[in-house]
């Protein structure tokens, strides 16, 4: 409760750092922010155009069982990888003043948080354009998943952002892991196609059920079960109490290592 008051404390500096990040992610480019609804629509296309019309992939209306994955996954990839660098970049500031240090991944996954809703304007546009039909308690379900995939991202952040300062090439590392469990996670394809020998792994990737619930409510247009609404809390609950545990342990070395 100490650590939460003081973050709460200093919650203007988080504001002000996503502010700076969203400002100054598109900055000096013609496009601007626009590009915050360029990039998943250009991915949306490539993987339509290789996995509906290359490789036959059984789906109907493939580009909306994708566009709904992979809009929450890109939230994912940008807060594990850019959260591993929030120490890094800011040193400066982390060796001259006194703040929690928990701020600067805060401000990461919050700032990829607030561009992923953004993009949510899309998905939204698309599914009325598709026709494709939610159920109103399937969408009161939405902001949940939402806070517990934040959860989730948060602590694999904080995790990543407090190795990578001993560990520098983890954050190359982590490019490499992100591509791959992208192909592990039921982003461009569904759990059906999993072979059931697999399951058992395919469980363990925690994105798997968060994945699973965003698709039963904007695609199939379910309620999600219970049963996965829990499962996905909970692997998010465990992964921000490693990592807030992690992170204070190993933040006391983190100026001694810049």
């Amino acid at each position: 409760m100490k650590q939460l008051r003081e973050l709460y404390e200093y919650r203007e500096m988080i504001f002000s750092l996503v502010k700076k990040d969203l400002r100054g992610r598109y900055k000096g480019s013609v496009l601007g922010f626009l590009w915050t609804f360029i990039n998943p629509l250009l991915q949306l296309v490539v993987f339509t155009l290789v996995f509906s019309v290359i490789m036959k992939a059984g789906y109907e209306q493939y580009y909306m069982f994708l566009f709904v994955a992979l809009v929450p996954w890109m939230f994912f990839a940008s807060s594990v990888q850019d959260g591993s660098t929030s120490i890094l970049r800011e040193k400066d500031m982390v060796k001259k003043i006194y703040f929690p240090r928990e701020v600067l991944p805060i401000a990461t996954v919050t700032s990829g948080f607030v561009n992923m809703l953004l993009t949510f304007i899309v998905i939204f546009a698309a599914l009325l354009v598709s026709g494709r039909k939610v159920q109103f308690l399937g969408l009161a379900c939405l902001p949940v998943v939402m806070i517990v995939e934040y959860i989730l991202c948060l602590g694999i952040a904080l995790i990543v952002a407090s190795l990578t300062v001993y560990l520098r090439d983890l954050q190359y590392i982590l490019g490499i892991l992100v591509m791959a469990l992208q192909y592990m996670t039921p982003v461009m394809y569904g759990s059906d196609m999993v072979p059931d020998w697999a399951m058992p792994i395919f469980r363990l990737n925690p994105m798997t059920p968060v994945i699973e619930i965003y698709r039963d409510i904007l695609y199939y247009g379910n309620v999600p079960q219970m049963s996965s609404l829990l499962l996905a809390l909970f692997i998010g609950i465990v992964f921000i109490i490693v990592g807030e545990l992690l992170f204070k342990k190993l933040q006391k070395g983190f100026a001694e290592n810049f």
